[in-house]
C-alpha cells in the first residue's frame, strides 16, 4: 500500500506563509535519521532535506498564503496546505498519515490522524523536515528584503526581537494580519 505521510511547519509564526510537504517514502530505500524536525539540527535537517528528495518515491511542498491564513484562519489554512501537498503529489497514495488531529477535507483516499505523528512514522518526519526546512528558507529569504526584522534569526515567530521590531518600523506585507500582536500593531499606526 503506498502509504504519504503529511506535515506542515509555520502555524506559530506572526509572518509568511504555512508550509506543508507530503512524502512517499521508498521501502527499498531507507532513510536514516528520519524524526521530528523540531527535535533534529539545523544542519541534520538540510542534510536529510535532500537526502528525502533523492530517495523517496514521491514528494511535495505546498503553503497557504498570509492572505489565505487571515482569511481562513491557521488552522483551516494549514489543512489546505497539507491538502495541496498530497494532491501535487506525481504519485497519488491510497492512505494519508496526518501529523495533529485534524485531517484535510476533500481528499480522494482514507486519511488518519495522528498526534505526535512526526516522531511516529517516518513518512510524516520525511514530510515535516521538508516543510520545516521550506519554510525556514523562506524566513532567510525574507530576511533579505527586510534584515532589520530578523527574520533569518527568529524564523518570524512572537519572539521580544520581533515585537521590538514591528513596534519599530510597523508590518509588512507578509505579515498575517488575523494573528493578536500584528492586529495590535495596526491599531497603533
Amino acid at each position: 500500500m503506498l502509504i504519504a505521510g503529511v506535515d506542515e511547519a509555520g502555524r506559530g509564526p506572526l509572518v509568511g506563509s504555512v508550509v506543508a510537504a507530503a512524502v512517499i517514502l521508498d521501502p527499498n530505500c531507507p532513510i536514516e535519521g528520519l524524526n521530528d524536525s523540531k527535535k533534529l539540527t539545523e544542519k541534520k535537517r538540510e542534510k536529510l532535506f535532500v537526502e528525502i528528495q533523492e530517495k523517496a518515491l514521491a514528494w511535495a511542498i505546498a503553503e497557504a498564503s498570509a492572505p489565505e491564513i487571515d482569511e481562513y484562519n491557521i488552522l483551516q489554512a494549514s489543512l489546505l496546505a497539507m491538502r495541496r501537498a498530497v494532491e501535487k503529489l506525481n504519485i497519488q497514495p491510497e492512505h494519508v498519515l496526518v501529523d495533529g488531529n485534524k485531517i484535510p477535507q476533500g481528499l480522494a483516499m482514507s486519511c488518519d490522524a495522528i498526534i505526535g505523528g512526526d516522531a511516529l512514522h517516518a513518512e510524516i518526519s520525511a514530510a515535516s523536515i521538508l516543510a520545516k526546512v521550506t519554510r525556514d528558507r523562506q524566513m532567510v529569504e525574507l530576511d533579505r528584503f527586510y534584515p532589520q526584522f530578523g527574520f533569518a534569526q527568529h524564523k518570524g515567530y512572537p519572539t521580544k526581537a520581533h515585537f521590538e521590531a514591528i513596534a519599530q518600523y510597523g508590518i509588512i506585507d507578509e505579515h498575517r494580519r488575523s494573528f493578536g500582536p500584528v492586529k495590535k500593531a495596526l491599531n497603533l499606526e
